[in-house]
C-alpha cells in the first residue's frame, strides 16, 4: 500500500516577516504543495525566503471543494503544508475543516508552531493570562454578536476577540452595552510597522477610535467579570 503523505499546519508571521521559525522554513521548502488561505499574501512570504513550491488556494469560499482534493493528494503520498493568511492555521480560518477530515482519514498531522495574534495580544495586555477564553470573530450580524456577548456576561476569565476594522466601533459599543464599561486592551497591526496597543475602559477606547479611522486587524482583550 502506498504511504500517505503528511499534513503540516504551519504557523506563519502575523505581520513581521522575521517572525518565522527555521523549522517552518524547512517544511515550506520541502513539501509538495502549500495550501493557502490567501495566496497573494503567502506569495510575498515565499518570495521573501526564495521558496518555489506549488501553491493552491484554500479559503472559506472554496473549502468545501478543496478539502476532498487535498485529502486525495495526501492519500496519494503528497506532503502538504497548510498556511493561513497569518498566524497558526485552524484558528478562526478554514484550516479546521481540512485538519478534521485528515484526522478522520488517518493522515499524520505534524503541527509547526508559530505566532498567534490572540496570544500576542493577551501577553501584551497586562490582564490575567493564567486563564482565558477565545471567542474568535463574533460575527457579521448584530443579533448574533449580542447573543455571544450575553453568554460571556458572567465569564470570569479574560476574554479575547478578533474583529475587522469596519466593525470594531460597533462591537465596542455592544461590548459596553452588554458587558459594561470594563477594562480592556486593543492590539492593532500587531508586530507590524504601525503596531498600536490601546489600553483603558471600553468607553475610553471608543473615544480614541472616534478620532481616527480604524485600520488593520484588531485583537480585543477584555477583562473578565469581577465580583465584589
Amino acid at each position: 500500500m502506498e504511504k500517505k503523505g503528511i499534513l503540516y499546519p504551519v504557523g506563519t508571521p502575523i505581520g513581521n516577516l522575521k517572525d518565522i521559525t527555521l523549522r517552518a522554513l524547512e517544511i515550506l521548502k520541502g513539501v509538495d504543495l502549500i495550501a493557502s488561505e490567501d495566496t497573494r499574501h503567502t506569495r510575498k512570504l515565499l518570495s521573501h525566503y526564495d521558496i518555489h513550491i506549488p501553491l493552491t488556494s484554500f479559503s472559506e469560499h472554496n473549502e468545501m471543494r478543496r478539502v476532498p482534493y487535498l485529502i486525495r493528494r495526501l492519500k496519494d503520498g503528497a506532503n502538504v503544508a497548510l498556511v493561513s493568511k497569518a498566524g497558526m492555521p485552524g484558528i478562526s480560518d478554514p484550516g479546521y475543516s481540512l485538519i478534521k477530515e485528515a484526522v478522520k482519514e488517518g493522515i499524520t498531522i505534524v503541527p509547526i508552531p508559530g505566532p498567534t495574534a490572540l496570544i500576542v495580544g493577551l501577553v501584551a495586555s497586562g490582564l490575567p493570562t493564567h486563564s482565558f477564553v477565545f471567542e474568535g470573530f463574533l460575527g457579521r450580524k448584530k443579533g448574533n454578536r449580542i447573543k455571544k456577548l450575553t453568554r460571556l456576561k458572567e465569564e470570569e476569565r479574560t476574554i479575547i476577540i478578533y474583529e475587522a476594522p469596519h466593525r470594531v466601533r460597533s462591537v465596542l459599543s455592544e461590548i459596553r452595552e452588554v458587558l459594561g464599561d470594563r477594562q480592556m486592551v486593543i492590539g492593532r497591526e500587531l508586530t507590524k510597522k504601525f503596531e498600536e496597543i490601546l489600553r483603558g475602559r471600553v468607553s475610553e477606547i471608543e473615544k480614541i477610535l472616534e478620532k481616527k479611522k480604524p485600520r488593520g486587524e484588531f485583537t480585543l482583550v477584555i477583562q473578565g467579570k469581577r465580583y465584589k
